[in-house]
Protein backbone atom coordinates (compact mmCIF):
# COMPACT_ATOMS: atom_id res chain seq x y z
CA UNK A 1 0.00 0.00 0.00
CA UNK A 2 1.34 3.17 -1.16
CA UNK A 3 2.95 5.51 2.34
CA UNK A 4 2.41 8.49 3.36
CA UNK A 5 4.52 11.67 2.90
CA UNK A 6 6.46 12.68 5.71
CA UNK A 7 5.07 14.66 8.35
CA UNK A 8 6.04 18.42 7.71
CA UNK A 9 8.57 19.43 9.69
CA UNK A 10 7.72 21.06 13.19
CA UNK A 11 10.92 22.88 13.90
CA UNK A 12 9.73 26.13 12.05
CA UNK A 13 6.48 26.63 14.76
CA UNK A 14 8.45 27.92 17.40
CA UNK A 15 11.05 29.97 15.46
CA UNK A 16 9.38 33.52 15.81
CA UNK A 17 8.53 32.95 19.83
CA UNK A 18 11.30 34.70 21.25
CA UNK A 19 10.80 37.61 19.05
CA UNK A 20 6.70 37.35 20.27
CA UNK A 21 7.90 36.93 24.15
CA UNK A 22 10.59 39.73 23.46
CA UNK A 23 7.33 42.27 23.11
CA UNK A 24 4.89 41.55 25.91
CA UNK A 25 3.41 42.41 27.72
CA UNK A 26 1.76 45.18 25.09
CA UNK A 27 -1.87 44.97 24.72
CA UNK A 28 -1.72 47.18 21.23
CA UNK A 29 0.77 44.98 19.66
CA UNK A 30 -0.81 43.10 16.38
CA UNK A 31 2.18 42.52 14.53
CA UNK A 32 1.92 38.41 13.91
CA UNK A 33 -1.93 38.98 13.91
CA UNK A 34 -1.18 41.71 10.86
CA UNK A 35 1.53 39.13 9.36
CA UNK A 36 -0.95 36.20 9.42
CA UNK A 37 -3.42 38.31 8.02
CA UNK A 38 -1.40 39.21 5.22
CA UNK A 39 -0.54 36.00 4.31
CA UNK A 40 -4.36 34.66 3.99
CA UNK A 41 -4.99 37.02 1.26
CA UNK A 42 -2.17 35.45 -0.76
CA UNK A 43 -2.26 32.19 -0.22
CA UNK A 44 -6.27 31.97 -0.33
CA UNK A 45 -6.52 34.96 -2.86
CA UNK A 46 -8.88 37.01 -1.58
CA UNK A 47 -8.59 40.63 -0.43
CA UNK A 48 -9.46 41.24 3.36
CA UNK A 49 -7.99 38.53 5.93
CA UNK A 50 -9.44 39.54 9.61
CA UNK A 51 -7.91 36.76 12.18
CA UNK A 52 -10.27 36.23 15.37
CA UNK A 53 -9.98 33.95 18.28
CA UNK A 54 -12.31 31.27 17.42
CA UNK A 55 -14.19 30.39 14.10
CA UNK A 56 -17.23 31.35 16.69
CA UNK A 57 -15.79 34.49 16.49
CA UNK A 58 -15.86 34.77 13.03
CA UNK A 59 -19.25 33.67 12.45
CA UNK A 60 -20.27 36.35 14.93
CA UNK A 61 -18.56 39.03 13.78
CA UNK A 62 -19.43 38.15 10.12
CA UNK A 63 -23.26 37.88 11.03
CA UNK A 64 -22.71 41.24 13.06
CA UNK A 65 -20.99 42.69 9.71
CA UNK A 66 -23.76 42.06 7.47
CA UNK A 67 -26.48 43.49 9.97
CA UNK A 68 -28.21 40.48 11.50
CA UNK A 69 -30.20 41.28 14.88
CA UNK A 70 -33.00 40.98 16.62
CA UNK A 71 -36.00 39.73 14.79
CA UNK A 72 -33.93 38.77 12.05
CA UNK A 73 -34.15 35.10 11.02
CA UNK A 74 -31.21 32.85 9.26
CA UNK A 75 -30.75 29.88 7.25
CA UNK A 76 -28.61 27.09 8.05
CA UNK A 77 -28.29 23.61 8.05
CA UNK A 78 -29.44 20.94 10.37
CA UNK A 79 -26.04 18.79 9.43
CA UNK A 80 -23.93 21.14 11.28
CA UNK A 81 -22.20 21.78 15.47
CA UNK A 82 -23.73 23.81 18.11
CA UNK A 83 -21.73 26.38 17.01
CA UNK A 84 -22.38 27.10 14.10
CA UNK A 85 -26.40 28.16 15.43
CA UNK A 86 -24.87 29.65 18.33
CA UNK A 87 -23.56 33.67 16.72
CA UNK A 88 -26.94 34.02 15.41
CA UNK A 89 -28.79 33.77 19.14
CA UNK A 90 -26.20 35.49 20.63
CA UNK A 91 -27.03 38.76 17.86
CA UNK A 92 -30.64 38.23 19.09
CA UNK A 93 -31.44 36.46 15.69
CA UNK A 94 -33.40 33.11 15.13
CA UNK A 95 -31.94 30.07 13.18
CA UNK A 96 -34.15 28.40 10.55
CA UNK A 97 -32.94 24.85 10.34
CA UNK A 98 -32.67 23.34 6.46
CA UNK A 99 -32.39 19.68 6.16
CA UNK A 100 -29.70 18.19 3.65
CA UNK A 101 -30.08 15.91 1.08
CA UNK A 102 -28.54 12.01 2.15
CA UNK A 103 -27.37 11.10 -1.10
CA UNK A 104 -25.00 14.60 -1.82
CA UNK A 105 -24.81 16.24 1.68
CA UNK A 106 -26.10 19.43 0.03
CA UNK A 107 -28.65 21.76 1.54
CA UNK A 108 -32.53 20.25 0.75
CA UNK A 109 -33.55 23.69 -1.11
CA UNK A 110 -36.94 22.62 -1.27
CA UNK A 111 -36.92 22.39 2.49
CA UNK A 112 -35.11 25.77 2.34
CA UNK A 113 -37.50 27.71 0.16
CA UNK A 114 -40.29 26.76 2.67
CA UNK A 115 -38.88 28.33 5.33
CA UNK A 116 -37.98 31.43 3.70
CA UNK A 117 -40.21 34.24 5.29
CA UNK A 118 -39.86 38.55 4.82
CA UNK A 119 -37.69 37.80 8.14
CA UNK A 120 -35.29 36.22 6.78
CA UNK A 121 -31.84 37.76 6.41
CA UNK A 122 -29.01 35.42 5.21
CA UNK A 123 -28.43 31.93 4.84
CA UNK A 124 -25.07 30.04 6.36
CA UNK A 125 -23.85 26.84 4.53
CA UNK A 126 -21.84 24.34 6.35
CA UNK A 127 -19.13 22.42 4.34
CA UNK A 128 -19.16 19.82 7.01
CA UNK A 129 -16.16 17.09 6.76
CA UNK A 130 -14.83 19.58 4.30
CA UNK A 131 -17.70 18.56 1.70
CA UNK A 132 -18.99 21.53 -0.62
CA UNK A 133 -22.70 22.02 -1.94
CA UNK A 134 -23.04 23.08 -5.12
CA UNK A 135 -22.17 27.09 -5.05
CA UNK A 136 -24.04 27.84 -8.25
CA UNK A 137 -27.37 26.25 -7.03
CA UNK A 138 -26.53 28.20 -3.83
CA UNK A 139 -25.58 31.44 -5.04
CA UNK A 140 -28.82 31.00 -7.58
CA UNK A 141 -31.41 30.40 -4.30
CA UNK A 142 -29.59 33.36 -1.96
CA UNK A 143 -30.06 36.23 -4.91
CA UNK A 144 -33.69 35.17 -6.05
CA UNK A 145 -34.27 35.91 -2.30
CA UNK A 146 -32.28 38.83 -1.26
CA UNK A 147 -30.17 36.73 1.01
CA UNK A 148 -26.81 37.00 2.14
CA UNK A 149 -24.39 34.22 1.94
CA UNK A 150 -21.81 33.75 4.78
CA UNK A 151 -20.15 30.29 4.37
CA UNK A 152 -18.75 28.26 7.61
CA UNK A 153 -15.79 26.96 5.94
CA UNK A 154 -14.28 25.65 9.32
CA UNK A 155 -13.61 22.52 8.03
CA UNK A 156 -12.92 23.32 4.60
CA UNK A 157 -9.84 24.93 3.92
CA UNK A 158 -8.40 23.91 0.49
CA UNK A 159 -11.45 22.56 -0.43
CA UNK A 160 -13.15 23.92 -3.59
CA UNK A 161 -16.15 23.53 -5.88
CA UNK A 162 -16.81 23.88 -10.05
CA UNK A 163 -13.35 26.27 -9.31
CA UNK A 164 -15.00 27.73 -6.53
CA UNK A 165 -12.72 27.78 -3.10
CA UNK A 166 -14.90 27.10 0.34
CA UNK A 167 -14.86 30.37 1.92
CA UNK A 168 -15.39 32.51 -1.92
CA UNK A 169 -19.27 31.47 -2.60
CA UNK A 170 -20.72 34.29 -1.10
CA UNK A 171 -20.05 37.43 1.10
CA UNK A 172 -17.08 36.18 3.47
CA UNK A 173 -15.83 32.91 4.25
CA UNK A 174 -15.77 32.04 8.04
CA UNK A 175 -12.57 29.22 8.95
CA UNK A 176 -11.38 27.76 12.12
CA UNK A 177 -7.87 27.22 13.01
CA UNK A 178 -8.58 24.79 16.58
CA UNK A 179 -6.21 21.97 16.80
CA UNK A 180 -7.79 19.20 14.24
CA UNK A 181 -8.39 21.72 11.20
CA UNK A 182 -5.79 21.17 8.31
CA UNK A 183 -4.65 24.50 9.14
CA UNK A 184 -4.22 24.53 13.13
CA UNK A 185 -3.21 26.69 15.55
CA UNK A 186 -4.42 25.30 18.89
CA UNK A 187 -7.48 27.74 19.07
CA UNK A 188 -8.50 30.93 16.68
CA UNK A 189 -9.95 31.48 13.10
CA UNK A 190 -10.40 34.12 10.12
CA UNK A 191 -12.42 35.60 7.81
CA UNK A 192 -11.97 35.69 4.14
CA UNK A 193 -13.58 38.54 2.39
CA UNK A 194 -13.44 40.75 -1.00
CA UNK A 195 -15.58 43.37 0.78
CA UNK A 196 -13.95 46.51 2.23
CA UNK A 197 -16.95 47.56 4.47
CA UNK A 198 -17.51 43.87 6.35
CA UNK A 199 -13.76 43.84 6.64
CA UNK A 200 -13.43 46.98 8.79
CA UNK A 201 -16.70 46.07 10.61
CA UNK A 202 -15.12 43.12 11.57
CA UNK A 203 -11.91 44.22 12.79
CA UNK A 204 -13.94 47.46 15.03
CA UNK A 205 -16.13 44.10 16.60
CA UNK A 206 -13.70 41.53 17.27
CA UNK A 207 -11.71 44.73 19.49
CA UNK A 208 -14.89 46.01 21.37
CA UNK A 209 -15.18 48.66 18.38
CA UNK A 210 -11.83 50.24 19.85
CA UNK A 211 -10.72 51.09 16.19
CA UNK A 212 -13.85 52.12 14.49
CA UNK A 213 -14.04 51.62 10.71
CA UNK A 214 -14.47 54.53 8.51
CA UNK A 215 -17.15 56.69 9.97
CA UNK A 216 -17.66 55.70 13.19
CA UNK A 217 -16.32 56.88 16.07
CA UNK A 218 -14.32 54.46 18.79
CA UNK A 219 -16.84 52.48 21.24
CA UNK A 220 -20.15 53.69 19.45
CA UNK A 221 -20.80 50.26 19.21
CA UNK A 222 -20.67 47.34 21.32
CA UNK A 223 -18.15 44.45 19.83
CA UNK A 224 -16.23 41.58 21.21
CA UNK A 225 -13.25 40.32 23.43
CA UNK A 226 -12.49 38.51 20.08
CA UNK A 227 -8.80 39.45 18.98
CA UNK A 228 -6.63 36.47 17.94
CA UNK A 229 -3.64 36.65 20.53
CA UNK A 230 0.00 37.45 19.07
CA UNK A 231 1.08 33.92 20.27
CA UNK A 232 -1.90 31.91 18.58
CA UNK A 233 -1.29 34.48 15.46
CA UNK A 234 2.60 33.30 15.09
CA UNK A 235 1.45 29.94 15.08
CA UNK A 236 -0.86 30.22 12.81
CA UNK A 237 1.16 31.85 10.37
CA UNK A 238 3.43 29.45 10.81
CA UNK A 239 1.65 26.55 9.76
CA UNK A 240 -0.03 28.52 7.02
CA UNK A 241 3.47 28.38 5.71
CA UNK A 242 2.94 24.59 5.70
CA UNK A 243 -0.05 24.46 4.43
CA UNK A 244 0.30 22.58 1.43
CA UNK A 245 2.00 20.09 2.99
CA UNK A 246 -0.33 19.88 5.47
CA UNK A 247 -3.48 19.31 2.77
CA UNK A 248 -1.26 17.05 1.03
CA UNK A 249 -1.13 14.66 3.87
CA UNK A 250 -4.30 15.15 5.23
CA UNK A 251 -5.67 13.64 1.31
CA UNK A 252 -3.24 11.09 1.55
CA UNK A 253 -4.11 9.94 5.24
CA UNK A 254 -7.87 9.97 3.83
CA UNK A 255 -7.17 8.08 1.04
CA UNK A 256 -5.00 5.30 2.80
CA UNK A 257 -7.36 4.87 5.44
CA UNK A 258 -10.26 4.36 2.83
CA UNK A 259 -8.25 1.92 1.02
CA UNK A 260 -7.30 -0.16 3.39
CA UNK A 261 -11.64 0.26 4.27
CA UNK A 262 -11.78 -1.32 0.48
CA UNK A 263 -13.20 -4.66 1.57
CA UNK A 264 -14.84 -3.76 5.09
CA UNK A 265 -18.54 -5.46 5.30
CA UNK A 266 -21.25 -2.96 4.96
CA UNK A 267 -18.58 0.34 4.40
CA UNK A 268 -19.01 2.47 1.58
CA UNK A 269 -16.68 5.10 1.07
CA UNK A 270 -18.42 8.43 0.02
CA UNK A 271 -17.10 10.23 -2.96
CA UNK A 272 -17.14 13.86 -3.99
CA UNK A 273 -19.02 15.20 -6.56
CA UNK A 274 -17.36 15.02 -9.89
CA UNK A 275 -16.16 18.84 -9.89
CA UNK A 276 -15.59 18.94 -5.93
CA UNK A 277 -11.70 19.45 -5.16
CA UNK A 278 -12.31 18.07 -1.51
CA UNK A 279 -9.57 18.53 1.24
CA UNK A 280 -10.07 15.05 2.75
CA UNK A 281 -11.05 16.61 5.97
CA UNK A 282 -12.28 13.23 7.29
CA UNK A 283 -12.62 9.64 6.05
CA UNK A 284 -16.33 9.52 5.50
CA UNK A 285 -17.61 5.56 5.08
CA UNK A 286 -21.69 5.31 4.51
CA UNK A 287 -22.82 2.10 6.93
CA UNK A 288 -25.24 -0.49 6.03
CA UNK A 289 -25.00 -2.27 9.41
CA UNK A 290 -27.81 -2.71 11.90
CA UNK A 291 -27.78 0.14 14.26
CA UNK A 292 -25.23 2.24 12.88
CA UNK A 293 -24.68 5.33 15.14
CA UNK A 294 -24.24 2.07 17.85
CA UNK A 295 -21.34 1.18 15.64
CA UNK A 296 -19.48 4.26 15.47
CA UNK A 297 -19.69 4.42 19.34
CA UNK A 298 -18.42 1.16 20.06
CA UNK A 299 -15.31 1.89 17.68
CA UNK A 300 -15.32 4.86 19.57
CA UNK A 301 -14.53 2.79 22.97
CA UNK A 302 -11.90 0.86 20.57
CA UNK A 303 -9.85 3.95 20.08
CA UNK A 304 -11.35 4.93 16.77
CA UNK A 305 -12.36 8.72 16.90
CA UNK A 306 -15.19 9.76 15.12
CA UNK A 307 -17.58 13.01 14.93
CA UNK A 308 -20.70 10.47 15.96
CA UNK A 309 -18.91 8.18 18.04
CA UNK A 310 -16.49 10.18 20.09
CA UNK A 311 -18.56 13.43 19.67
CA UNK A 312 -22.17 12.43 19.73
CA UNK A 313 -22.65 15.01 16.97
CA UNK A 314 -26.56 14.95 15.94
CA UNK A 315 -28.83 17.22 13.96
CA UNK A 316 -28.04 20.65 15.32
CA UNK A 317 -32.67 21.11 15.15
CA UNK A 318 -32.32 18.39 18.70
CA UNK A 319 -30.34 20.18 20.48
CA UNK A 320 -32.62 20.81 23.68
CA UNK A 321 -32.68 24.75 22.95
CA UNK A 322 -33.82 24.79 19.72
CA UNK A 323 -36.61 21.39 20.19
CA UNK A 324 -39.98 22.73 20.60
CA UNK A 325 -42.85 24.39 18.74
CA UNK A 326 -44.40 22.41 15.74
CA UNK A 327 -41.41 22.13 13.33
CA UNK A 328 -41.03 18.66 11.54
CA UNK A 329 -37.48 17.13 12.15
CA UNK A 330 -34.73 17.66 10.06
CA UNK A 331 -35.11 13.81 8.38
CA UNK A 332 -32.05 13.58 5.78
CA UNK A 333 -29.54 15.47 8.46
CA UNK A 334 -30.48 12.69 11.00
CA UNK A 335 -30.07 9.63 8.41
CA UNK A 336 -26.85 11.44 6.83
CA UNK A 337 -25.02 11.55 10.84
CA UNK A 338 -26.55 8.30 11.75
CA UNK A 339 -25.01 6.36 8.83
CA UNK A 340 -21.43 8.11 8.27
CA UNK A 341 -18.26 6.69 10.14
CA UNK A 342 -16.92 10.60 9.81
CA UNK A 343 -13.67 9.59 11.59
CA UNK A 344 -11.79 11.81 13.23
CA UNK A 345 -7.66 12.76 11.79
CA UNK A 346 -5.14 14.83 12.52
CA UNK A 347 -1.68 15.49 11.47
CA UNK A 348 0.45 13.14 13.49
CA UNK A 349 -1.65 10.28 12.18
CA UNK A 350 0.87 7.89 10.66
CA UNK A 351 0.73 4.56 9.10
CA UNK A 352 0.55 2.37 12.05
CA UNK A 353 -2.22 4.46 13.45
CA UNK A 354 -4.24 4.34 10.06
CA UNK A 355 -3.64 0.45 9.92
CA UNK A 356 -4.92 0.08 13.24
CA UNK A 357 -7.87 2.23 12.65
CA UNK A 358 -8.60 -0.01 9.58
CA UNK A 359 -7.78 -3.18 11.51
CA UNK A 360 -10.01 -2.35 14.46
CA UNK A 361 -13.28 -1.00 11.61
CA UNK A 362 -12.65 -3.91 9.67
CA UNK A 363 -12.82 -6.85 12.36
CA UNK A 364 -15.75 -5.05 14.29
CA UNK A 365 -17.91 -4.73 10.89
CA UNK A 366 -17.50 -8.11 10.11
CA UNK A 367 -18.64 -9.64 13.73
CA UNK A 368 -21.64 -6.60 14.10
CA UNK A 369 -25.07 -7.84 14.87
CA UNK A 370 -26.15 -5.12 17.54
Amino acid sequence: MTGLPALPETECLGDSMPAALAGMPDPTRAEFTGRFEHDLTQVFARRHAVAVSSGTTALHTTLSAIGVGPDDEVLLPALTVIMTAQPIVQLGAKPVFVDSDPDTLDLNYADAASKVTARTKAIVPVHLWGRMGNPANLRAFATERGLTIVEDAAQAAGTSRAGVPAGAVGAAGCFSTKDGKILWSNEGGFVLTDKADLAAHIRAFRGHWLTPPPGSRPQEHLGLPGRMPELIALLAQANLQRFPALLERRRAQTAYLLRALADARGLTPLQPATDETWNHYSPLLHVDLPHPRAFAEYLAQLGVPSSTGSFRLVPCDTRPMFTGGDRAPCRGAAEILDRTLAIVLTERDDEATLDRYAAAITREAAAWHA
